[in-house]
């Protein structure tokens, strides 16, 4: 469906009249009102509770886009193509809805067990949400990965619920979103189409106003101060993952993997968090433990500020790395980075 969503436009003087009336009568009724609206029993609140899957290419931005529903960094962001690996669920209240936003990895050609088990939690996640939206960049347009993944959409089965959203609207005119918004509609038939900039905000309000609305009645999944489904271990080894990635160049970040092996509460209310980082080859070592250790000292540094300001609390990290040739080839390592090893079969 063409219906795009955007900032509200100016109102005429005949839109203004009736939005005046509109407000005179509402004001008349909350002053007088009937005997038997005097009478009627106050009726609960309807809550709303379910899943919404945001797929797209690698770097579309729906990292961004979750932490910006959330309101708080629950899934990693960086640069860097397929920094996500694992489905991050991050969770946000609109008004009686509760919206788990469910962050999947980029959907790109896989090559090696990895990206297969990371392509298949992907489309396991839109399979599984109440509304999937397709998160599009605007700059780059309808590519050839956008077009598989649509025909990927066309095979999730009829009576799927899927949005669009354009994202990075920013980075191009409007004539050019307009264009791509309606070759999009033509391509699926998707039902609503959103304009967004996931790290500026424009647009992202209307679009999760729109999910809290559109998803199933029913009681809340989750605490109401909870923001994450993820173990505590897990998302403090993502922060220190993505430390690493924004630090080191070329394939070493896709050649990687960290695992909190220990997390030690202390009497003082502060913790030791012991991380070892998993790599294929020796090189590969010395390259993140840098010259005289400085490049581990910096990322060890970074990520636990990052820690000690999610969790508002001292934090004692401790980082090792490892050489363990096959890593990518053991269903542990899979399981702890929340990924389906039998996934990554051919």
């Amino acid at each position: 469906m063409l219906a795009v969503h955007s900032d509200a436009p100016a109102l005429n003087s005949s839109d203004m009249f009736d939005l005046v009336s509109s407000l005179i009568g509402n004001r008349r009724a909350m002053r007088y009102p009937t005997a038997s609206a005097l009478m009627e029993k106050p009726q609960a609140m309807t809550t709303r509770a379910g899943f919404v899957a945001l797929i797209g290419e690698p770097n579309a931005g729906k990292s961004t886009l979750t932490n910006r529903m959330v309101g708080a960094k629950v899934s990693i962001v960086t640069h860097k193509v397929q920094t996500t690996r694992a489905r991050i669920r991050g969770v946000a209240i609109q008004g009686e809805s509760q919206i788990v936003f469910v962050d999947t990895p980029g959907l790109f050609q896989p090559k090696r067990r990895l990206d297969r088990a990371m392509v298949a939690a992907a489309w396991g996640g839109a399979a599984d949400a109440d509304i999937t939206v397709l998160l599009i960049e605007a700059h780059r347009g309808v590519t050839d990965g956008v077009k598989r993944i649509l025909e990927g959409l066309g095979e999730l089965g009829k009576g799927r619920r899927i949005a669009l959203a354009i994202n990075k609207i920013d980075r191009v005119k409007a004539e050019v979103l307009l264009a791509l918004s309606q070759d999009l509609n033509e391509r699926y038939d998707f039902v609503e189409t959103f304009m967004i900039s996931a790290e500026k905000g424009h647009g992202v309000d209307a679009l999760r106003t729109w999910l809290a609305a559109e998803l199933p009645e029913g009681p809340w999944l989750y605490p109401e101060d909870q923001i994450a489904d993820l173990p505590m271990r897990m998302i403090a080894a993502e922060m220190t993952r993505e430390k690493l990635t924004l630090r080191l160049h070329q394939e070493l970040p896709y050649q990687l993997t960290v695992e909190t092996e220990n997390w030690e509460e202390r009497k003082d209310g502060s913790a030791r968090i012991d991380q070892v980082v998993y790599v294929a080859r020796d090189g590969h070592k010395g390259i993140i433990l840098g010259n005289k250790g400085e490049s581990i000292k910096a990322i060890s540094k970074a990520a636990r500020e990052e820690l000690e300001e999610f969790l508002g609390r001292r934090i004692h990290l401790f980082l090792q790395v490892k050489v363990r040739e096959k890593w990518l080839e053991e269903a542990e390592r899979y399981s702890e980075m929340g990924l389906n090893f039998r996934d990554g079969n051919k």
